[in-house]
């Protein structure tokens, strides 16, 4: 005979780990809410662990030579970033690795003099530099370079880092799902919950307010519910992943004649120190719907036309398709802002999209006012799920996957503390 169900009630249960749902996590706890956070495959998988780490202040929405209400809205976002990053904000986030304090935006000579202005007027000032010749980055310090520089005071973080410091301000209460033996029910009342089959019982768990926080997981997720809003679309990328022996690490855009940089720049890091470049912009836009090789190519065009002193003979090459999950919009246009609202049909229910990476505190700050207006406050329960739910991994980064390490980190370690052998000794 089955043992009855467990009922668990939260405060504010998370399904989506990750970076809105581990930066809500964080406000939340800190805000004195019963939370738990559930994610199905690893934390920061699929989007989080797929960005470029900009976290950027709207600036490369200027390109038409205009102030967007995109750039607008994100204008604050690097002074909050950095606040956090010193733990001054409201996440602390002084475990999170800065890969660079600044990023460029490069331009040939052809785009002629409006946006040059633009970005040098009064509106710009202090969030665009241009760059003297003599303080260019390595790899645009060439003689053969001859377009116009800029340096843009905002900054980029090491996603993974990222993560695992978010994780590890909620430890103890991010958990893994099998969505095979995880169902959402809803009441008749509109009142949504959470079934989750273990080998020990039944739980469910009922909460305040579940918020989805799952990326393009999210349309699944209502699916289930049998609910269709708030609506989803999907902006389909494939970038492109080089991994090279070019020692210097560069984050930039190159502008083109289109409102997405013409390619964008981040650099890492595989765990054997090896050097990879993530290539995206319109360069991925284009090359959603093309075959890898075909994406290659035209990858390895645009890096010698725009930057041919650099060799890059003997470099390995892949793609990486993905999806950016957002609201859907009229038009399909980019959205201006992080989103969240309530699901029509059910009662404790919201849906949030953070749209961009450098809008995930936006979010977070949208669901809390959202929670503060509805009247839900700190309960005082206290929840070990870990009796019964495994705790969840951190993901790994689409270079790592991409880029295999020929020997295991173990075996390194093996080889570096092996004992001599006879043949060692002679």
């Amino acid at each position: 005979m089955s043992q009855a169900p467990l009922s668990i009630h939260l405060d504010l249960a998370i399904i989506g780990g990750g970076v809105a749902g581990l930066w809500l996590a964080n406000r939340a706890k800190s805000a004195g809410f019963s939370i738990a956070l559930f994610e199905a495959k690893a934390l920061g998988s699929d989007q989080t662990l797929a960005s470029q780490g900009m976290i950027h202040g709207g600036m490369k929405y200027t390109l038409a030579g205009a102030l967007t209400g995109a750039s607008e809205a994100i204008a604050e976002m690097p002074k909050h970033w950095r606040a956090c990053l010193c733990g001054e904000g409201d996440v602390d986030l002084r475990h999170t690795r800065i890969l660079s304090d600044h990023f460029f935006m490069w331009s040939g000579d052809d785009l002629g003099s409006k946006l040059t202005g633009f970005l040098a007027s009064k509106i710009t000032r202090g969030r665009v530099e241009p760059v003297h010749p003599d303080r260019r980055p390595p790899l645009l310090r060439n003689k053969d370079f001859s377009g116009s520089l800029y340096r843009l005071e905002d900054l980029v973080i090491d996603a993974p880092s990222l993560v695992a410091n978010l994780a590890h301000n909620i430890e103890g209460h991010c958990f893994q799902i099998d969505w095979s033996k995880t169902q959402l029910h809803q009441t008749v009342a509109g009142l949504v919950s959470l079934r989750i089959d273990t080998l020990d019982r039944p739980i469910e768990i009922h909460a305040q307010r579940f918020i989805f926080t799952a990326g393009k997981g999210n349309a699944e997720l209502l699916q289930q519910l049998g609910l269709e809003s708030p609506a989803m679309q999907l902006r389909p990328l494939q970038q492109v992943m080089v991994k090279h022996l070019y020692p210097f690490d560069f984050y930039g855009h190159c502008l083109g004649r289109e409102t997405t940089p013409r390619l964008t720049i981040s650099s890492h890091r595989l765990p054997d120190g090896a050097h990879v470049w993530y290539l995206g912009g319109n360069l991925a836009e284009k090359g959603a719907d093309m075959a890898p090789e075909a994406l290659i190519e035209l990858a390895k065009q645009e890096l010698e036309d725009l930057i041919p002193w650099v060799n890059l003979d003997g470099a390995e090459w892949a793609t990486l398709p993905i999806a950016r999950a957002e609201p859907l919009q009229p038009g399909l246009v980019r959205p201006d802002n992080a989103f969240i609202a309530p699901a029509d049909g059910a009662v404790n229910l919201l849906v949030g999209w953070p749209t961009k990476l450098t809008l995930a505190p936006n979010l977070a700050n949208q669901v809390l006012a959202l929670v503060e207006d509805a009247g839900i406050t700190p309960s005082a329960s206290t929840i070990n799920l870990h009796n019964y739910l495994p705790y969840v991994s951190l993901a790994k980064t689409p270079w790592e996957l991409a880029f295999p390490p020929a020997i295991s980190a173990e075996e390194l370690l093996a080889l570096r503390f092996r004992e001599p052998d006879e043949e060692d000794d002679n």
